[in-house]
């Protein structure tokens, strides 16, 4: 009878670490994700990005956390990493794997809808397909940027982002397109405004009123705000849908130790009407800042 793998001494190797240690035996980096599946919230010393991140982040940072720090650059693939006693408590609380595209040289193209499905079917070549729970991932061989919301109910995971592990997929794994790569081009244009895009969602009035359980000051919280609806309205030429998804996700990150209610609904309204004062179709901005606040760590909405 086969016996299970251990870590040190007489501690079996809970399945999904099983299942990590697989993925980093084929040279695919891994990581435990929490309830919600997303990733664990940084460490202490690491909230907010103190430490500068990790150093295969996109701002080098000097980090050297060994814990389950910074969302998918905590992806790895050194076994001792992934069966240390620091990512022990991770893999007791963990709900599933997640894997870091870029680093295995893959690129998933995330479908989420049938429409989504059937686009891609009629618009992208054959590629190793795995069926999720809302539609399949699409999986080819070749790095690119990452970007969410290229089109309705499209993410692209490669670069810098992760992918749930659901298994390997069928068919034959092929080289990344043109046909991919230009669904970024086209995200990170930023749509000419001699027309009108849609129409310009009515600005949110955050206040204490709305954040009852918010442990921020009301100065701090706009501030914040202000700072990123800056960084999107700067985006007048390309990327501003690729700034909103950031921004709304930052947010969201500064409030993951508040008890909530956080009013980050009433944020996200400011958000989505800054990226399309610049152009953005207004479906694609909203699903920009949807899926930002949606890879908060823990933050309460």
């Amino acid at each position: 009878m086969t016996q299970p793998t251990v870590i040190g001494r007489a501690r079996p190797v809970p399945d999904l670490l099983r299942t990590a240690l697989m993925l980093a035996a084929h040279g695919i980096p891994a990581l435990p994700l929490r309830a919600g599946k997303v990733p664990f919230g940084n460490c202490p010393a690491c909230t907010g990005n103190a430490c500068g991140g990790r150093p295969n982040m996109k701002t080098p940072g000097p980090c050297q956390c060994p814990g389950v720090c910074h969302a998918w650059a905590a992806a790895t693939t050194d076994p001792t990493v992934l069966a240390s006693a620091l990512w022990a408590t991770a893999w007791r609380q963990a709900v599933a794997v997640a894997y870091h595209p870029g680093g295995a040289g893959l690129t998933v193209v995330d479908l989420d809808t049938p429409a989504a499905v059937a686009w891609a079917r009629g618009s992208l070549p054959a590629t190793r397909i795995l069926v999720t729970t809302r539609g399949q991932h699409c999986i080819y061989r070749g790095v690119m940027q990452s970007a969410n919301a290229v089109r309705p109910g499209v993410d692209i995971k490669s670069h810098m982002a992760y992918a749930r592990w659901l298994g390997p997929g069928s068919g034959l794994l092929t080289d990344l397109p043109a046909a991919v790569r230009a669904q970024v081009d086209r995200e990170e244009t930023t749509p000419a405004r001699d027309g009108v895009v849609s129409s310009v969602p009515a600005r949110g009035k955050w206040s204490v009123s709305v954040a009852t359980g918010c442990r921020h000051t009301e100065r701090y919280v706009r501030t914040g705000l202000e700072r990123g609806l800056t960084m999107v309205r700067s985006h007048t030429e390309s990327g501003a849908s690729s700034q909103a998804f950031g921004v709304a996700r930052f947010l969201a990150g500064q409030h993951a130790q508040c008890p909530g209610p956080c009013g980050l609904d009433v944020l996200a309204e400011d958000i989505v009407a800054a990226a399309v004062s610049v152009g953005v179709p207004e479906p694609y901005a909203r699903r920009a800042v949807t899926n930002g606040l949606n890879t908060r760590h823990g933050a309460a909405v």
